[in-house]
């Protein structure tokens, strides 16, 4: 039986890979898919997801447009990592759908309530939508089977030395999200970039189709920047690696510890502070990715996404 999932997330390449993914797996049925500013503003972010499941040919996937800016902080986008639409690269031709007219909040929280099973969230940007989903609608937890999310580290950050892009967009969200009391999986940077994909799977997967050829121009652009930043001759692959871990359980390591968010300091602003030590005496309020076969994981992905039209 197949897994329902949300994917909330802010388009991005690799969101758009997640999204892909997603929809290239009999584990999971995507009810939706919910966006937020981020990556690029709201108008980018929620026309590139329409984009995605055009190519896709699955334009019966509801898409609902979310919040365009973190709870209480101005918006700051990554248009320096993925270019000006969010999603440079390949042609993005406008789309011919519309995100259906309920706010993301209360789409997720309508469609978690008329679930006969519980519904994992995975939510791949800042978590600004699923903290507010939580204040206003707090009973939605009792359907929530797993929330999943990429964002965070035990070690280093990439938008400052201390903090991953998603949480130190909206911190404050975030430790909403952490304190929540769901079964919450962290997939930080310590496991994504284990997780690349480069050049060479691209050229695997265009000749597959539409979505195979997408993906390689998408993996052309991202990569140039991990080059050019980091030194690499591939891209992590982040939030991919989110749904690959609601589709293979077995695909990433992982242990239970306390997570905590910092909210105020401008020096740490977005620090997932991990007590991977247990030396707080905290609860474990998370459980947060350690490691994951990469290769693997690309050979994985590559097989799935070839088999879309």
């Amino acid at each position: 039986m197949s897994t329902p999932i949300i994917i909330d997330c802010d388009p991005g390449h690799d969101d758009a890979i997640a999204i892909l993914l997603a929809l290239a797996s009999p584990e999971v049925q995507v009810l939706g898919i919910t966006t937020v500013g981020g990556n690029s503003d709201l108008e980018n972010t929620t026309r590139n997801a329409l984009t995605v499941l055009e190519v896709a040919e699955r334009t019966d996937v509801p898409v609902a447009a979310g919040c365009d800016h973190p709870l209480v902080r101005p918006l700051q986008v990554a248009d320096h990592v993925h270019g000006k639409s969010g999603m440079d690269g390949p042609r993005l031709d406008p789309p011919t759908t519309r995100p259906v007219d309920a706010h993301a909040v209360d789409f997720i929280a309508e469609t978690i309530a008329a679930s006969t099973e519980p519904v994992t969230l995975v939510p791949t940007g800042p978590l600004t939508n699923i903290a507010l989903l939580l204040r206003h609608f707090p009973d939605v937890k009792e359907n929530i089977g797993r929330l999943v999310l990429m964002g965070g580290a035990i070690g280093l950050g990439n938008r400052t030395p201390a903090a991953e892009f998603n949480i130190w967009a909206d911190p404050e969200a975030a430790s909403i999200v952490f304190e929540s009391g769901l079964d919450v999986t962290m997939v930080g940077l310590d496991v994504t970039h284990q997780a690349l994909m480069g050049r060479e799977h691209g050229e695997r997967l265009r000749p597959t189709g539409r979505c195979g050829a997408f993906v390689a121009d998408l993996l052309d652009f991202f990569v140039q920047f991990h080059e050019r930043v980091y030194g690499l001759d591939a891209s992590p692959i982040h939030d991919a690696v989110a749904v690959a871990d609601v589709i293979w359980p077995d695909l990433m390591e992982a242990d239970r510890f306390h997570v905590a968010v910092e909210t105020d300091s401008d020096l740490t602003l977005g620090r997932t502070v991990v007590d991977r030590w247990r030396v707080t005496g905290r609860e474990p309020n998370a459980r947060v990715g350690l490691a994951i076969d990469g290769r693997e994981f690309g050979e994985r992905v590559v097989e799935r996404i070839s088999r879309l039209p």
